[in-house]
């Protein structure tokens, strides 16, 4: 007796995700015990569905014997709450004076709302989340952003106050591997506290490089709203040093936001991090691809 259409059909998409777990075994097997630092953001924050398959990855990765810690973002939340509350913003170069009020703003949406939604996505999909900012058990300590800009008149340099604006001088990553250790998953708010006592906001990208450096963490992932680092003929470039990726940015391959993000990734790798991936986001389970298969889905940048 013959198999019908419909068996053959449901035999062959079995056999496919048999497949597809078989690809993934030696990547799990490589990756079992290491940590991954994941920073969390852009897009996929305001998605609900993306939030969820965002959970579902992070579970499995746990699952599967990886220590990943979680760090996430919150800049337009802090500012569609800086505008309910009607607290006006200025920006100098792109980036966000922060002020007093403005500061604790940030540390409520950012410690607040933002990172026990995320706790609770990562808890709705079987795992045990610890929400936690840089301030916890004194995990960052951070100093205050030094920043110039060229006068448009004058072209001379000058000082920028950006206020309470922070970045990682020190990473204890003892509350970290404490749980790690007793199973649970770090879900890190950028916020730190300064040795003169003032809470600092913190670039989310570079706190998860920070944090990545200090834990010597297998892999750094930064989901972006882009694929990756693109060529001047938009192809994704999967392979990078920091050698390639100083050519790119000096023939103005590489610009705008995503310099940050790669100086990021530069600072991690040659601070102790493996490797840093720069990925989709926005693509469902984009991490897992980049982990788990041959063909990736992102920019990897190792130390060369």
């Amino acid at each position: 007796m013959s198999a019908s259409p419909d068996n053959a059909v449901d035999t062959a998409a079995m056999l496919a995700k048999a497949e597809t777990l078989i690809e993934a075994l030696p990547y799990m097997q490589r990756y079992a015990g290491k940590t991954f630092v994941v920073k969390y953001g852009g897009h996929a924050m305001g998605d609900p569905e993306a939030a969820r398959d965002f959970a579902e990855d992070i579970v499995l990765l746990q699952a599967v014997g990886i220590n990943p810690v979680v760090v996430h973002g919150g800049g337009p939340q802090i500012g569609a709450m800086l505008k309910k509350l009607g607290v006006e913003s200025t920006f100098v170069d792109g980036l966000r004076v922060t002020d007093k009020a403005t500061a604790e703003v940030a540390e409520m949406v950012l410690s607040g709302a933002i990172n026990k939604e995320l706790v609770g996505w990562i808890a709705r999909a079987g795992g045990k989340a610890l929400g936690i900012s840089g301030k916890d058990a004194g995990m960052v300590t951070a100093t205050k952003v030094q920043r110039t800009t060229k006068d448009p008149d004058s072209n001379i340099e000058q000082a920028v106050d950006l206020g309470f604006v922070g970045e990682p001088s020190r990473v204890d990553t003892t509350i970290l591997e404490t749980a790690c250790g007793a199973g649970m998953i770090p879900v890190v708010a950028p916020i730190g506290a300064g040795e003169d006592g003032h809470t600092y906001n913190i670039n989310a990208d570079t706190m998860a490089g920070a944090v990545a450096a200090a834990l010597g963490a297998a892999r750094l992932f930064l989901l972006t709203d882009v694929p990756g680092v693109l060529d001047k003929d938009r192809n994704l470039l999967t392979d990078l040093t920091p050698a390639d990726i100083a050519l790119l940015q000096a023939d103005g391959t590489i610009s705008g936001g995503m310099i940050p993000k790669l100086e990021t990734c530069v600072h991690a790798v040659e601070a102790g991090c493996e490797a840093a991936v720069v990925l989709d986001g926005r693509v469902p389970h984009a991490m897992l691809l980049e982990i788990f298969t041959s063909r990736g889905a992102g920019t990897l940048i190792r130390a060369g």
